[in-house]
């Protein structure tokens, strides 16, 4: 079988990690690898002096690929997609898809009128630990989901196009997306601004998807210890996703509460507690990265959508956009919209403070706002 040519455009900080997997992968061959950087193109040399080395995207788009894997700033990844898709090249964009929800459902229409595959690489959804937790939430292990919690914190690496949200929120945004199947009803956010004043380095994320259920995630440039954990309570048990335990990295507690009837009389205790075993799953072992190069090279192969579609892309950058939009208005509730365009995006609409619908409500409206600020 005739491997796919890759191009890599980027050869900063993720760059060297999609060059190593595809090259890894059975599936795929670097091609040519494009940086603006006479610097790290030298260093990509040095290390893999096979791979054709250019300065220009203009000079990769002259060459034979059959797609492009994109890990540059994001502010240029709207550009850069764009020409690869015109190209007619299949294309796989760093997390986040683009800097702006027009920059990013620009992209999906323009995919879909190319017939083009778009993916963003979110690249938890392919680790074991997350696709564990995804069976167990599915089989009924957790019950009914009541919140998800969420700390992702370390010193650096701060950025200088995109505050703390936009850099690490989008890991925990796309795997509730993924793990749930639901749209985010509402946000807000907080969020402060030390290095950088124009960029928030600490915040604190709400998201609201129904009434029973919502997602707290807090991100941190500044911390003096790194954290990456999750937890996903539930009516039945709860979970803690530890990324940084390698030997146990899921841990599931039989805690929590038991609620009895409401009739009971009101003296008695409406709430129980329960206190039972812990366990921990075997995960399967295997680098979340190489799941996504396999997974985008088999979608190619056979012209099927990603898991991390440009459509999942969008839902979070539409996310991240209301976020940074919230802090700026000192933590108001921004509602999101649940319309559903002729394309399947969802169609922004306007709600008034005397308006918030439940999940899944006036899904055939259109208006002038992709969303609304409440206070």
């Amino acid at each position: 079988m005739k491997k796919l040519k890759i191009g890599v455009i980027g050869a900063g900080y993720w760059g060297p990690n999609l060059i190593r997997n595809f090259s890894a992968c059975p599936l795929t061959e670097v091609a040519a690898v494009c940086d603006s950087s006479p610097e790290r193109l030298d260093a990509i040399g040095r290390s893999d002096g096979h791979l054709s080395l250019v300065g220009s995207l203009d000079e990769l788009l002259e060459m034979k690929l059959d797609a492009v894997a994109i890990a540059t700033p994001v502010s240029t990844h709207s550009a850069l997609a764009s020409r690869c898709l015109e190209a007619g090249l299949d294309v796989l964009v760093e997390k986040p898809l683009a800097a702006s929800v027009l920059e990013a459902q620009a992209l999906v229409d323009l995919a879909d009128r190319c017939g083009r595959i778009l993916m963003v690489d979110h690249t938890y959804l392919f680790s074991g630990a997350i696709r564990r937790i995804k069976e167990l939430i599915e089989g009924g292990e957790l019950g009914d989901l009541y919140y998800v919690d969420s700390i992702r914190i370390n010193l650096g690496l701060f950025q200088r196009d995109i505050n703390v949200i936009w850099d690490l929120a989008p890991h925990d945004l796309s795997i509730v997306d993924y793990l749930i199947g639901r749209e985010a009803r509402s946000i807000s956010a907080s969020g402060c601004a030390h290095a950088d004043r124009n960029i928030e380095d600490v915040a604190y994320v709400n998201v609201d998807y129904d009434d029973q259920f919502q997602a707290n995630i807090q991100v941190n440039w500044l911390s003096p210890v790194k954290v990456r954990q999750m937890i996903f309570a539930g009516s039945r048990k709860s979970l803690i996703f530890n990324e940084l335990n390698l030997t146990e990295p899921i841990k599931i507690y039989d805690r929590g509460i038991n609620l009895n009837d409401g009739d009971e009389e009101r003296h008695k205790q409406l709430v129980s507690y329960r206190l039972g075993d812990v366990w921990s799953p075997h995960i399967d072992p295997g680098e979340a990265l190489q799941g996504v190069v396999s997974h985008f090279a088999e979608c190619i192969r056979h012209r099927q959508t990603p898991l991390s579609d440009g459509r999942l892309g969008l839902r979070v950058v539409r996310q991240l956009e209301a976020a940074t939009r919230s802090i700026r208005a000192q933590g108001g509730r921004v509602v999101l919209s649940h319309g559903a365009s002729a394309n399947g995006h969802a169609a922004p609409r306007e709600v008034g403070p005397d308006q918030r619908s439940p999940a899944g409500a006036g899904r055939n409206g259109r208006a002038k706002r992709p969303d609304v600020l409440l206070r």
